[in-house]
């Protein structure tokens, strides 16, 4: 793991952190130069200005806003988008449609890039997705794709008890446990330490149950992380 900090979200309905993500974010993040976005709606250009401007809006009503910030979807070209990551202090995998923020990311490359990042990586729903070693598209396939490889956690946000969803990642954990996420949680990952904030569930051979801070360890995998990620 190269990252400073690794942090894993399913969604703010009211379009602001809480306190206990504030004060995590606040830690990691004393220089705010680049904040750089990764669509999740890779050909809605207008769509990606607008939700980057709201999201990073979602830092500067706390503090901590930052210099510039910017948005990689169609628009941008390989080496620019990679280069965007190597100077940014934080990047932000947004929510959308996972399946196609993974293919722009490997439409661009940026797999390298992501797993060499030294800075803050953040991800919401669809981005927090992305983020594991493994994704569940629960949408067409309803099956397990590959996913950055930053962490060994499956995830599914926005979980409810009578959620769309739920049946799917039932069967999904019948492969890979799967952490269903309550909006405004989350799950951070900051070198040898592993822990969350708000609500998780565990989904394991379908069966659900409150996630334990433990299990979250276990699942998490940290030593094995650090070994496959963790360049000179």
């Amino acid at each position: 793991m190269n990252a400073r900090l690794l942090g894993l979200f399913s969604g703010f309905p009211t379009h602001h952190f809480t306190d206990a993500i504030t004060d995590v974010l606040r830690e990691d993040l004393p220089r705010r130069e680049s904040l750089i976005f990764i669509s999740a709606w890779p050909d809605d250009c207008s769509r990606n200005d607008a939700d980057s401007d709201g999201m990073h809006e979602m830092f500067a009503e706390r503090g901590m806003g930052f210099v510039r910030h910017s948005v990689i979807d169609r628009r941008t070209g390989s080496a620019d988008a990679a280069r965007q990551i190597r100077e940014a202090d934080c990047v932000f995998l947004m929510g959308g449609d996972p399946p196609s923020q993974m293919a722009l990311i490997r439409e661009l490359g940026l797999v390298p890039a992501l797993l060499a990042c030294r800075a803050v990586i953040l991800g919401i729903s669809a981005g927090s997705m992305n983020m594991g070693r493994y994704a569940a598209d629960c949408w067409e396939t309803k099956e397990l794709y590959e996913g950055i490889g930053l962490v060994d956690i499956v995830t599914k946000g926005h979980y409810e008890n009578d959620a769309w969803f739920v049946p799917v990642i039932k069967e999904i954990s019948m492969t890979r446990p799967v952490i269903a996420m309550e909006d405004e949680s989350a799950i951070f990952i900051r070198e040898t330490a592993v822990w969350q904030l708000g609500n998780n569930h565990l989904v394991d051979r379908g069966v659900i149950a409150r996630l334990t801070d433990d299990k979250l360890r276990d699942i998490a995998q940290l030593d094995d992380l650090r070994s496959r990620n963790t360049t000179a």
